[in-house]
């Protein structure tokens, strides 16, 4: 485990960042123009795949946008020839991350290894190397509570809380990856944090939260309204000092409610698979993109430049702190405005709104008539985990009855149909709900909003009546 965890690469990057946070504009362009230097270069000599396509290029002169674009599918295509280390082969890492006991176990001793949830259409495999490890753990360290980052610097562990992190415990996902490194790297950060599933129904997880008594919940939107509903309803009895948000789209009635319900500071977080920390909101309430780490080109439907403060059709990635794999004008597919004005809280990282993930929570009936909350993320975690589909859409035509549509047709279609039915049946029973009506459709057409992204999870336009407040079951 040692070399994925290097304490003297960590406090460098943090003495790195802090200094960034009082550099001017020029310095920060210089140091970006640096490191994606480094980067094209280590991609030029150990990737077979960027040699190629980069051949001809000198990296300390080229201009990024004169760079090929590349995409998720092509890259998981040639992924042997992507990646930088010949010792990495894609059905290698598939058979290690397909296992659940070996979440946040070192790769070969020296990497961690993650998969993207599929919210795209496709899922991917993400190596990270003791380097990139280094720059994830001091932006979540110093970044993540902008108002004490000498603090959190000292107490990078968070030792002094108890952080429980809610959302998908199942598969090899960043977020859960990176709670078990943290608990296999010190024991004494397992007393600090504990992960809960999104899947168990909402009275078990409350009880759960309850006894544990977190001073801080990580979790995505829709889970932090759903406790909020709780905290109201007198069920939740615990009250954390911050709830920390990510992964789904916040929007301001929600913090609102959170806040109030939960009487607790929220701070809101933008990240992906292919960098784990790509932002986070400062002391004024602005989400920053740590631009010193990575580049984000917005772009629109032809991958032209978007000016600043217009939102985008999509977004490029580059990420600068990982060599290993290297992402180079990578299409991220989410819809970001970049602003141009500096943030009143003085950092010199550019401010940006980020449109993410867009599902809705369902409320639908049990046979008694009581109101329950499905969580949108824990829908596509059971059909993404459990029947290995990544491309639906799960539509609610009333309180009892789901819409399933999915791309594949024929027979293909039928035995991707039979899995969703089986594990959406079994969700339903699980959440208390009993017997749900299906309608299932092959062969569809699934509806891509403008960020390029399917809408994965859309309830009816009239909540279903009900004779109580919704509830989860």
């Amino acid at each position: 485990m040692s070399e994925v965890f290097n304490s003297l690469r960590t406090d460098a990057v943090a003495l790195d960042l802090l200094a960034t946070d009082r550099a001017a504009p020029a310095a920060l362009a210089a140091q970006q123009r640096q490191r994606l230097t480094a980067l094209l270069e280590a991609a030029m000599r150990d990737s077979p795949l960027y040699r190629h396509r980069l051949r001809g290029i000198a990296p300390a002169k080229v201009q990024l946008d004169a760079l090929p674009v590349v995409t998720k599918g092509e890259l998981v295509q040639h992924f042997d020839r992507w990646v930088c280390d010949p010792q990495l082969r894609l059905s290698e890492l598939r058979a290690f991350t397909a296992d659940p006991r070996r979440i946040a176990e070192p790769y070969l001793g020296k990497y961690m290894v993650w998969e993207s949830s599929g919210t795209s259409g496709q899922s991917a495999i993400f190596v990270q190397d003791a380097q990139a490890m280094a720059v994830y753990d001091a932006l979540e360290a110093l970044r993540r509570s902008a108002p004490q980052p000498l603090q959190r610097w000292m107490d990078p562990l968070y030792m002094r809380e108890r952080i429980a992190f809610v959302g998908a415990t199942t598969g090899h996902f960043a977020s859960f990856v990176s709670i078990q490194r943290l608990c296999r790297l010190n024991p004494w950060a397992a007393q600090a944090m504990r992960s809960f599933s999104i899947l168990q129904s909402t009275a078990s997880l409350v009880e759960a939260l309850n006894g544990y008594a977190p001073t801080i919940i990580s979790t995505y939107p829709t889970v932090a309204a759903l406790l909020a509903d709780e905290a109201a309803r007198g069920t939740l009895k615990h009250r954390p000092s911050e709830v920390w948000t990510g992964g789904e789209t916040l929007t301001p009635g929600v913090r609102r409610w959170v806040e109030k319900s939960l009487n607790c500071a929220v701070r809101n977080s933008y990240g992906a698979s292919e960098f784990l920390s790509i932002g986070w909101e400062c002391s004024q309430g602005h989400l920053h993109a740590n631009t010193d780490w990575l580049i984000l080109e917005p772009v629109d439907e032809r991958l032209r430049p978007v000016p600043p403060g217009q939102p985008s059709h999509s977004t490029l990635l580059t990420n600068l702190a990982n060599t290993v794999q290297p992402l180079i004008r990578y299409d991220l597919g989410d819809q970001i405005t970049l602003h141009r004005q500096r943030c009143a809280c003085g950092s010199p990282l550019p401010v940006i709104e980020v449109a993410g993930r867009q599902d809705d929570p369902l409320t639908m009936l049990s046979r008694d008539g009581r109101a329950v909350m499905l969580l949108p993320l824990a829908l596509t975690t059971a059909l993404e985990d459990q029947a290995a589909v990544f491309e639906f859409q799960l539509r609610q035509r009333d309180g009892h009855t789901l819409e399933l549509r999915v791309p594949q047709a024929g027979a293909e279609g039928e035995a991707t149909l039979a899995r969703c039915r089986n594990v959406l049946r079994g969700f339903a029973q699980q959440q208390g709900l009993g017997h749900i009506r299906l309608i299932e459709k092959a062969g569809a057409m699934l509806p891509r909003g403008r960020s390029g992204k399917v809408q994965r999870v859309v309830a009816c336009a009239k909540a279903p009546a009900h004779k109580t407040r919704a509830r989860a079951g």
